[in-house]
């Protein structure tokens, strides 16, 4: 008799690690364009020991989008937020503002005072080189966001090197090697959007980060 395969559910990775010590909430576009670089960060932070949270996760469609967004976000310690898609497209010419706006509520969420015990929010902005976020977010300039020059290797570089530095990160990998092992991860999920499609539940995503991620030990 075939033994029944198993698959990771959402209860399971509750009981792993939704702890905001080692969550890591991800902000980045959903878009197809943007799919190989949002793979890369979701590898690249399971990697250095942490835990990939996105509003993705809950599935919960009767909920409305924003309660999910907070409510990863706020049980999260840490945050990265992608402002590469502030700029005009499209025969309209419309920036997309819901990265920056996320950006905002972990801002907020990181000058909170209350309960005192609660340590504050940490975030990472990524943006694009030649500082065009300057322009749609000139209060960012106080800030160091990463810029970046849209490939994965140095995507990865950036992610890596602000999470190797909190607390709690868990990474004796370095750029080279999570960027060897990411073919490895891509062809999984590959195969698991040709089962799933666009309704590839988070935890198999986060599931298939882990198991990839375990082979660079």
């Amino acid at each position: 008799m075939r033994k029944r395969k198993s698959h990771p559910t959402r209860s399971t990775l509750k009981k792993s690690a939704f702890r905001p010590p080692t969550s890591v909430f991800i902000n980045c576009p959903f878009d197809k364009d943007y799919l190989t670089l949002f793979d890369a960060v979701i590898f690249a932070v399971t990697c250095c020991g942490f835990l990939p949270r996105s509003a993705l996760e809950s599935g919960d469609v009767a909920e409305l989008r924003i309660q999910r967004i907070l409510k990863a976000m706020f049980s999260s310690e840490y945050s990265i937020h992608e402002l590469s898609r502030c700029h005009g497209e499209g025969e309209q010419n419309l920036a997309r503002f819901n990265m920056p706006l996320e950006l905002g509520m972990a801002m907020a969420r990181a000058f909170e005072t209350s309960p005192p015990r609660v340590k504050k929010h940490d975030w990472l902005a990524l943006v694009p080189e030649g500082h065009v976020y300057q322009k749609v977010i000139s209060d960012l300039s106080g800030y160091d966001p990463k810029d970046h020059d849209g490939s994965v290797q140095d995507v990865v570089r950036k992610v890596m090197s602000w999470l190797i530095t909190r607390p709690g990160a868990v990474c004796p990998f370095t750029p080279g090697d999570v960027l060897a092992k990411l073919p490895a991860f891509q062809e999984k999920v590959r195969n698991l959007r040709e089962e799933w499609g666009d309704d590839l539940p988070w935890a198999f995503l986060v599931s298939a980060a882990k198991e990839i991620a375990e082979q660079l030990a």
